[in-house]
């Protein structure tokens, strides 16, 4: 009798043991009672990979949840169960950045707003995303460093006869840069034609002129950067097509219904040593110091504040 109990009390033991060592996911997102998706954070300074996802795994195929994330706060992994029912995919169908939202991560993040979340067309979308997301990097792959089969593919075009190795090296130096410059060369052909259908601009009423498009502006990667997290934060609160950006030689102004009387804010990116990211009051701006992107977040308060301050309609 002693002796069944000790072994049952061992084996208790065991399990609460193990039970101690099995970590939870740290957030689950439910609707109408239901968990639909688990979420794992890791440091800000991690890395992430699928390592890190283990408790995203184990907690994928034993609750009603289809999508997954993982995120260090910067980078966001979105992983769903395309490739087997019930059975969280090891490769995300979906990432982005905060440093570098594009339009593209927009649209898809509108998805998963609370007023039109679709589980089923999420789902649905995210097979096809998956696939883009492998094409992208597979092209980009072969852009770096073209395959044998990729070399072989063009050399077959442009050379006629037997296809020799000193050729075939020739070819595999030559298509990274050829790419790149057929690209350099698309890209200069639409900023052209965007600056050739540019009109004239009118500038605030009080200030009693037009303003003419200035020469030589481009808008940077950095620029874009700020432009798109302002935008979302700004989806919160408003459609984030009605946050606009405009370019000019001194700053880059954020605007509400792309109208220079509603400035969010101005990104004062030019000087290649300090930046600085301009918030408004009224007509009174303040500058703060922007080493980092990410230091924007930081000003949400302020950009929060002053689309109601723009926008009347928008609840306190």
């Amino acid at each position: 009798m002693t002796f069944s109990i000790l072994r049952k009390w061992s084996q208790n033991l065991r399990l609460m043991l193990v039970s101690r060592r099995v970590k939870k996911v740290d957030y689950a997102i439910c609707a109408d009672s239901k968990v639909n998706i688990l979420v794992e954070c890791r440091p800000s300074t991690s890395e992430l990979n699928v390592s890190h996802a283990s408790q995203l795994f184990r907690y994928f195929s034993t609750t009603e949840a289809r999508l997954a994330v993982l995120t260090n706060g910067v980078n966001y992994h979105f992983f769903s169960d395309v490739e087997k029912p019930n059975k969280m995919d090891e490769r995300p169908f979906f990432t982005f950045c905060m440093d570098a939202i594009k339009p593209s991560d927009v649209r898809t993040l509108e998805k998963f707003g609370k007023s039109d979340f679709d589980i089923k067309k999420i789902i649905q979308e995210a097979g096809i995303l998956k696939l883009q997301s492998l094409l992208r990097k597979a092209i980009e792959q072969e852009f770096s460093e073209p395959s044998d089969e990729f070399v072989r593919l063009f050399a077959g075009r442009v050379i006629e006869g037997r296809i020799t190795p000193a050729a075939k090296e020739s070819i595999a130096r030559l298509v990274p840069s050829t790419i790149g410059a057929l690209i350099r060369d698309r890209v200069n052909e639409r900023l052209s034609s965007a600056l050739n259908a540019t009109t004239p601009v009118m500038v605030e009423p009080d200030e009693g002129e037009i303003s003419l498009p200035e020469e030589g502006i481009v808008t940077t990667q950095e620029e874009l950067g700020g432009f798109h997290i302002v935008q979302a934060i700004a989806s919160r609160f408003v459609n984030p097509k009605r946050i606009a950006i405009r370019d000019s030689k001194s700053y880059c102004a954020i605007l509400l219904d792309d109208n220079n009387r509603k400035t969010i804010a101005r990104m004062w990116f030019n000087s290649p040593t300090t930046r600085y990211f301009g918030t408004f009051e009224g007509k009174e701006e303040t500058r703060h110091l922007m080493p980092e992107l990410t230091g924007i977040y930081q000003l949400m308060p302020q950009i929060e504040a002053r689309l109601r301050e723009l926008d009347e309609t928008i609840p306190a």
